[in-house]
């Protein structure tokens, strides 16, 4: 059977006259200078100087965890770590720089990212969380995979494509997404020699750091540019020494300077989401073009690139292909899938020439019957972007014969996810738009230049868990911890706006009461 043999059904995406409306309302304040940047103030410091081992990121945890409880008095669900925390003394004085640069306060943070989710948002907490916008992901019942991408899956399966293959990934796929992303970058071609097929975004630089980093010594640190994801930073930190660098998301962009101004000659490593999670602030094609430049020959930029969607089309710099550079993208964030763990690594060829020995040693390959997926989504992608409308011999031509192809399924498909991709993109964006202008009716909202999510701070709460756990408490909604991604010194929450408006609106309604009602109380 041929593949496309039947066009694809259409999935229905659309919004109500109630959410354009909000969204036209939306950005017309910005958020004060320095209220996202990532800072260890005292409170911060404070639990690292009452542990008694400052060392112990568990004991870590415990102390945040036990002053929220001690904070939320009689609300308090877990008396003992209350007690725990009033019963602690300053037993020393640290600095900033100490923090920054202590094994564990990485693992700290990532046992804090576990305690939230496992303990309590999908633990003892849940019932009280009827509106969860803490995700992170696109609800994937109403902008899922593609229906294309969905019949390229079914059709791998009914051939039986799941059997052994090369640990980068089969050449097609490989070659298609060396052409989407060449498509992408300026003055630069790809080739599959360039690309490597990984099992997702998480996994990825997982395996790249353990690649790059286990076995050598450095006298300088690995550099984690903050706010970051935790598992991202506890997998360079079990490698080598990491020091963690807060940089800016003013204007819903972010500062390399520090970066920069941290780098020595030795620097073993650097890791850089493009976008930043929690706030979508983006990084400039010029400034990251200054960190690479800045940087030694020797020194692996790993570029986090899964979050850089949702916002303005541009094309990628020179630089991002750079030899020591390597870019990491997944179909987590931008096709919606994120339990499919699937996505790509461009890098230098010789790089990808070594990895492959580690892929074949570690996990011998990515799953092999998403291949098709990937080579039709590259190669769809592509033609997007070099404004191609209607297929044609050529396009045909790019496909193996044995997928039986024929051009009228081809087209239809081409078709059908064109338009799912623009009008998923356009509903999200302004769905983001929306939920910015709702929550800046009770507290300051970052504009993200990308991403699904939004960083909001409440003048009631300094810390981001205490947040978390009162509003929860009041509204029944529940947001994301700051300081889950290394945002230290603020109560800035993330609240994931790819939802329903008719789960974003009430949730909306329910935080602006509840703050309004703080505010009324405390005149």
């Amino acid at each position: 059977m041929p593949m496309f043999d039947t066009p694809p059904v259409v999935r229905p995406i659309g919004l109500t006259p109630e959410v354009h409306d909000a969204a036209a309302n939306a950005w017309r304040t910005s958020a004060p200078a320095g209220l996202f940047t990532p800072v260890v103030d005292d409170a911060t410091l404070e639990v690292f100087q009452r542990a008694v081992d400052p060392d112990d990121p568990y004991e870590l945890r415990d102390l945040w965890l036990g002053r929220v409880e001690h904070r939320l008095g009689a609300r308090a669900l877990r008396g003992e770590q209350a007690e725990r925390w009033r019963s602690s003394i300053v037993r020393r004085q640290m600095t900033a720089e100490d923090v920054l640069t202590s094994r564990a306060t990485v693992r700290f943070v990532k046992e804090l990212f576990n305690s939230y989710f496992r303990d309590d948002l999908y633990g003892r907490l849940r019932p009280d969380a009827r509106y969860v916008l803490s995700g992170g992901s696109v609800d994937e019942e109403r902008w899922g995979l593609p229906e294309t991408i969905k019949d390229a899956l079914r059709y791998a399966l009914s051939r039986d494509w799941y059997g052994y293959s090369d640990s980068c990934g089969r050449a097609p796929a490989r070659e298609a997404v060396a052409a989407y992303e060449s498509a992408r970058i300026a003055d630069v071609t790809y080739s599959a020699d360039n690309v490597a097929l990984t099992m997702g975004g998480t996994f990825a630089v997982s395996s790249l750091a353990d690649f790059v980093l286990s076995g050598s010594a450095h006298r300088s640190p690995a550099l984690c540019a903050i706010p970051n994801y935790p598992p991202l930073v506890e997998a360079i930190a079990r490698r080598t020494q990491v020091r963690l660098v807060p940089v800016s998301s003013d204007g819903g962009v972010m500062s390399v300077d520090p970066i920069i101004a941290a780098l020595t000659p030795d620097t073993p490593f650097v890791m850089l989401q493009t976008a930043a999670n929690p706030t979508g602030a983006g990084v400039c094609e010029d400034d990251l073009a200054r960190l690479i430049r800045a940087a030694s020959p020797t020194t692996m930029i790993l570029l986090d690139e899964c979050h850089e969607w949702l916002g303005p089309e541009r094309e990628f710099s020179k630089f991002r292909a750079a030899p020591n550079v390597i870019r990491v993208s997944s179909l987590s964030k931008n096709w919606s899938a994120p339990g499919v763990k699937a996505g790509w690594i461009m890098a230098d060829s010789a790089f990808i020439s070594a990895y492959y020995e580690y892929a074949s040693t570690s996990f011998g390959g990515p799953p092999s019957f998403l291949y098709t997926a990937i080579e039709v989504l590259a190669r769809m992608e592509r033609w997007m972007i070099t404004g191609v409308t209607d297929v044609g011999a050529a396009e045909l031509a790019e496909f193996e014969a044995s997928y039986e192809l024929r051009l009228s399924g081809l087209q239809a498909a081409y078709e059908n996810y064109r338009l799912e991709r623009h009008s998923r993109e356009s509903a999200l964006t302004t769905l983001r738009d929306a939920s910015g202008a709702q929550l800046a009716e009770v507290s300051h909202v970052l504009r993200p230049e990308y991403s699904i999510n939004t960083a909001v701070a409440f003048d009631r709460w300094d810390d981001s868990y205490l947040c978390f756990r009162e509003l929860l408490r009041e509204t029944g909604v529940s947001v994301y911890p700051g300081i889950l991604n290394f945002g230290f010194g603020s109560g800035v929450v993330r609240l994931t706006t790819s939802r329903s408006w008719t789960e974003l609106g009430p949730a909306f309604d329910r935080i602006r009461t509840a703050v309004r009602r703080n505010e009324v109380i405390h005149v």
